[in-house]
């Protein structure tokens, strides 16, 4: 099993959040054992020790027992080793509304060539206390405490805003999970999956503008993505793919 991704990132500075309005589908998921999720990293240190915050929708049968696409969120502060969790399988992120629930399913959807709907996500770092709080919409859902991390309890050094699914090769053939809507970025919107509005938080506790954005893509022949940037979406891309196709084997 592997994991595949397409994304956009941001790096080279110091960096105190994030926040995105990130595109809601229901992914075609082929294994229980698959998942397929859009969302944000705000992350620090090295590969080894990384320290991440983590927020968005996912798909993911295994832990929820449906395919429907959920509000989650995951921490680590040792790579993905023996800390952290999703939503609030473990002690560490501190809810504070009783309105939201974390691993909630999450609706309407987005229908192919129909309407389209999307969730608000920010995180950031209080100056004062130092925690990591996220807002959903218009509402405050919790924090991480500081103390969680050894490198983000600073500031982070990277942001990643995209597509993440688990590739089993079962019988060796790529997965057919969807990321995003299932369909590629050249077929735009409504119809392709996208973020948008991607900005950071500076040091002065504003929400700017990316400075410079790249991307991360492991197979373009199975998910893919696109970039750009206009008036009413600000920085924004279209990303995600069907997974097995005939150039994907």
């Amino acid at each position: 099993m592997s994991e595949q991704y397409a994304v956009a990132y941001t790096a080279g500075a110091k960096y105190y959040g994030a926040q995105a309005i990130i595109n809601l589908w229901k992914p075609n998921i082929q294994q229980p054992n698959e998942f397929s999720l859009s969302q944000f990293w705000i992350g620090g240190g090295s590969n080894e020790n990384i320290n991440t915050i983590e927020a968005g929708w996912q798909a993911c049968p295994n832990l929820y027992g449906d395919y429907n696409p959920r509000l989650f969120i995951y921490w680590t502060s040792d790579g993905y080793h023996t800390t952290g969790c999703y939503n609030l399988h473990c002690s560490g992120f501190i809810q504070v509304n009783n309105q939201i629930a974390m691993g909630g399913s999450l609706s309407p959807i987005s229908a192919y060539g129909g309407s389209q709907y999307a969730i608000n996500i920010l995180v950031w770092k209080d100056p004062g206390s130092g925690n990591w709080w996220m807002r959903f919409g218009n509402s405050y859902v919790g924090y991480w405490p500081s103390s969680l991390f050894s490198d983000l309890d600073k500031s982070a050094s990277f942001i990643e805003w995209g597509g993440e699914i688990i590739n089993s090769k079962s019988n060796g053939q790529h997965t057919s999970t969807n990321m995003g809507s299932g369909h590629f970025p050249r077929e735009g919107f409504s119809k392709a999956s996208f973020f948008k509005n991607i900005q950071v938080v500076d040091g002065s506790n504003y929400l700017i503008d990316p400075n410079g954005i790249g991307t991360i893509v492991t197979q373009s022949n199975c998910y893919d993505i696109q970039t750009g940037s206009s008036g009413s979406w600000g920085n924004y891309f279209f990303y995600g793919g069907s997974g097995r196709n005939n150039n994907c084997p």
